[in-house]
C-alpha cells in the first residue's frame, strides 16, 4: 500500500473511512469545503434543537430526567452538559470511571458536577476490566476497546431502564475523521450500525470477546444486548452546535474547567486529560496506520483556518515521534507487564504494508511520508 497525503490536512488514506480522491482531497476535507452550503450537513442549530427536544420530550413524564449525557469530565461533556442546561434540560450524567482517571480529570468531573446535574461514576469489576483490557490490547492491538463498549452501551442501558427518552452525544465523529458513505455523515440517531461502523470497537461486540476468564455475565455493562424494549433517541449535538475543540474548551473554561500544563498527547494541551490510558489508544496508531493524534488535531485545526498546512508539517517535524512514555509506564505497571512486553505487543501490529525497515540505520521508517526529512 503506497500511502496518499491529502492535500488540505496531514491525513494519510491509511486513516480507517479517510478516503481520499483523485485530486488529492480527503472525504473529511471535501466535507468542510461543502458544509457550509449544504443544509443537511451544516449545524441545523438552536431552532431545529428546540424542536427536536419539544417532539422528544411530549410525552415524558414531568419527574423523569429529560435526557442522559454521558460524561467524562473532559471539555466536551463540559460543553455538553451547558447546552443542556441552557436549553432548560433536566439531565442525568453518567460516567464510565475509567481505571486510571488522573487527578485532574476528578477534578474537572467535580467541577462538571458542580454546573447542576445528578451524576453515575459506574465502575465495572477491576478485576475483569484488567482482563478485557489487556486481552483487547494484546489480540487487537486496541486497549480502548472496553471503553468505547462500555461508554456506548452503558448509557444506552441506563436510559433504557430510566426511561429516559433521549441521550446527547457531543461529535459525530464520522463527520469529523472519516466516513465509509455520506449517508453516514447525515445520520441523525445513533444506533448500533453506527457504532459498529465508528465506535472504535473494531466491529466486535462484548460477547466477542467471551473465553474462560470472561464469561457473558461479567461484561453485561460492556454489552449491547439490553434487557428493555425502550428505546431512546441519540443525538450528536455537533449537528446542531456545530463541533470545535476550541470551541467547547473556551465554553467549558468560563464554567471552571481545568487545562492540563502540556498536552499529554497530540497538540491540545486541555484534551484526553481525564485518563492516562487514552495516549496509549492514540499511540497504536502509529504502529497501525502511519500518524499519530498530533496528525488527527492539526488536521482539525487546518479545516477550521486556525493554522496552515506548512505549519501543521512543520509542528510534526519539530515534535517528532509522539511517544507518551509516562503514561506507558503507568499502563504496564497496570497489567502488570514490562516495557519489553509492551513494546514487543506494540510491534505485532506494525503494518508492514506501509513500514519498511531500514537494515543500514536499523530503523523503521515508512516511505513517501509526510516529511521527507523526518527524524525516524
Amino acid at each position: 500500500m503506497k500511502l496518499r497525503w491529502c492535500k488540505k490536512c496531514v491525513l494519510p488514506n491509511s486513516r480507517p473511512n479517510l478516503i481520499i480522491d483523485k485530486f488529492g482531497i480527503c472525504n473529511v476535507c471535501n466535507l468542510k469545503l461543502i458544509s457550509k452550503n449544504i443544509k443537511d450537513i451544516k449545524p441545523l442549530g438552536k431552532k431545529k434543537f428546540k424542536q427536536l427536544i419539544k417532539k422528544v420530550l411530549k410525552d415524558n413524564p414531568k419527574n423523569n430526567y429529560d435526557c442522559l449525557v454521558p460524561v467524562s469530565g473532559g471539555k466536551d461533556s463540559t460543553w455538553q452538559v451547558i447546552k443542556c442546561l441552557e436549553n432548560d434540560l433536566v439531565p442525568l450524567a453518567v460516567t464510565w470511571k475509567c481505571p486510571s482517571r488522573t487527578e485532574l480529570g476528578q477534578k474537572n468531573l467535580d467541577n462538571l458536577i458542580s454546573l447542576g446535574v445528578d451524576h453515575f461514576d459506574v465502575t465495572i469489576n477491576p478485576k475483569i476490566e484488567k482482563k478485557f483490557i489487556y486481552k483487547t490490547f494484546l489480540e487487537s492491538g486496541a486497549a480502548a476497546i472496553p471503553m468505547h463498549l462500555a461508554i456506548f452501551n452503558l448509557s444506552q442501558r441506563i436510559a433504557s431502564n430510566f426511561k429516559i427518552p433521549l441521550i446527547i452525544w457531543g461529535e459525530n465523529s464520522a463527520k469529523e475523521y472519516g466516513f465509509k458513505k455520506k449517508t453516514d455523515v447525515l445520520k441523525k440517531n445513533l444506533d448500533k450500525k453506527w457504532v459498529k461502523s465508528y465506535g472504535v470497537t473494531h466491529s466486535k461486540i462484548a460477547e466477542d470477546w467471551i473465553d474462560k476468564k470472561l464469561k457473558k455475565k461479567n461484561l453485561i455493562l460492556y454489552s449491547d444486548n439490553q434487557n428493555s424494549n425502550f428505546k431512546p433517541y441519540s443525538i450528536f449535538l455537533g449537528d446542531y452546535f456545530g463541533w470545535d475543540p476550541i470551541r467547547s474548551f473556551k465554553v467549558a473554561k468560563k464554567k471552571g474547567f481545568k487545562s492540563n500544563k502540556f498536552a499529554k498527547t497530540g497538540l491540545y494541551d486541555f484534551a484526553d486529560i481525564d485518563d492516562n490510558f487514552i495516549s496509549i489508544h492514540h499511540f497504536l496508531k502509529w504502529h497501525k496506520f502511519g500518524f499519530s493524534r498530533l496528525f488527527d488535531n492539526l488536521s482539525i485545526e487546518i479545516r477550521k483556518k486556525r493554522i496552515s498546512r506548512s505549519k501543521a508539517i512543520d509542528i510534526i517535524r519539530k515534535k517528532g515521534l509522539d511517544i507518551p512514555k509516562d503514561d506507558i509506564k503507568i499502563f504496564c505497571k497496570y497489567l502488570g507487564i514490562s516495557h519489553k512486553h509492551f513494546f514487543n505487543i506494540c510491534e505485532k501490529f506494525r503494518n508492514k504494508n506501509i513500514w519498511k525497515y531500514d537494515t543500514k540505520e536499523r530503523k523503521w521508517k515508512i516511505p513517501n511520508f509526510l516529511i521527507s526529512n523526518f527524524n525516524w
